[in-house]
């Protein structure tokens, strides 16, 4: 087997993040050099909790957990526990966490991490705004060339948005995060709403996991069907959209999702579409491409696969 890929998960857990968190530790193709949280879905001293306990219940106490930023680089924090309840990780009844969070800044981590390992070795998964990774690149500007690619969940297009009409949450939540994100030259694979909402978590699919009959499968069903209600009632639909497993799935299968390499633009000075990523669909500007953005899902596929990696933990 080749070298497992090394990845930070960037994250902000969030049901989604969740099981985009367990699909990768039930995956041995990928080696998580550590998980660095920061303040979206709730606030950070909920993220970087969840992210510990996710850990726990896949059995991981041992992956590393920092926590970063407290809020984005300029606006105030907008958070989504009407979508999440109020732990950010409604449904189960997970335990509080006994590892410790880790002393280091999660941004001093993801620098000097990236400035340590070889270069061109290190993938990042953000799953939630891009405060940390801006900062990072701000921080240590020399980071960008090292890292191999950036997969992550964020924006929206044909889709529009999620959290206002034209705006994604993700990137919605620090658009000014983004947009460095967006500039740096580094590969970016995008995984938009327009892929996302084609990943719906269905009774049958939920049902998938709970027959696991595993401590992982049964807290998975019961995090879903928590989440997967606030979307129902928007989109009108049988389960909701699962966002940040799909990056995760791009790492292990590629082949499951197809893309257009396009310029993303994100909006950061209209207050009516603040935080919209402006891709370049047909090619009309002269920007320069700077992200594959995916729009097309086998969703069949998807779903095997995590079932299958959730049911080895």
């Amino acid at each position: 087997m080749p070298q497992p890929r090394k990845i930070i998960i960037d994250t902000d857990p969030g049901q989604d993040d969740a099981v985009a968190i367990l699909l990768a530790l039930g995956s041995p193709e990928l080696d998580i050099v550590g998980i660095s949280a920061v303040a979206g879905n709730v606030p950070l001293k909920l993220t970087e909790k969840n992210a510990r306990k996710i850990c726990e219940l896949a059995g991981r106490p041992d992956i590393k957990v920092y926590a970063g930023a407290i809020r984005p680089l300029v606006r105030q924090l907008v958070t989504a526990e009407e979508v999440h309840g109020q732990t950010g990780l409604n449904g189960p009844q997970l335990p509080e966490p006994v590892m410790k969070l880790q002393d280091q800044y999660a941004v001093d981590f993801i620098v000097e991490t990236l400035m340590r390992e070889e270069s061109g070795t290190i993938t990042l998964c953000p799953l939630g705004p891009l405060t940390n990774i801006a900062l990072a690149l701000i921080r240590e500007p020399r980071i960008a060339p090292r890292i191999k690619e950036i997969v992550l969940m964020g924006g929206g297009y044909f889709e529009g948005g999620n959290v206002t009409p034209a705006a994604e949450f993700n990137i919605y939540v620090d658009p000014h995060a983004a947009d460095v994100v967006f500039r740096s030259g580094i590969p970016i694979v995008m995984m938009p709403l327009d892929v996302t909402h084609k990943a719906l978590t269905t009774t049958q699919r939920t049902q998938a996991f709970r027959k696991l009959g595993t401590k992982v499968g049964i807290a998975t069903a019961d995090m879903l069907e928590f989440f997967e209600r606030y979307d129902e009632g928007k989109y009108g639909t049988d389960g909701g959209p699962l966002h940040d497993p799909c990056v995760i799935a791009y790492l292990l299968k590629p082949e499951l999702f197809k893309g257009r390499h396009c310029n993303v633009t994100v909006e950061t000075a209209s207050e009516l579409t603040m935080g919209m990523t402006v891709v370049d669909w047909w090619g009309v500007t002269k920007r320069e491409k700077n992200a594959m953005v995916m729009r097309d899902i086998d969703h069949d596929g998807f779903f095997a696969l995590l079932v299958e990696r959730l049911g080895r933990l």
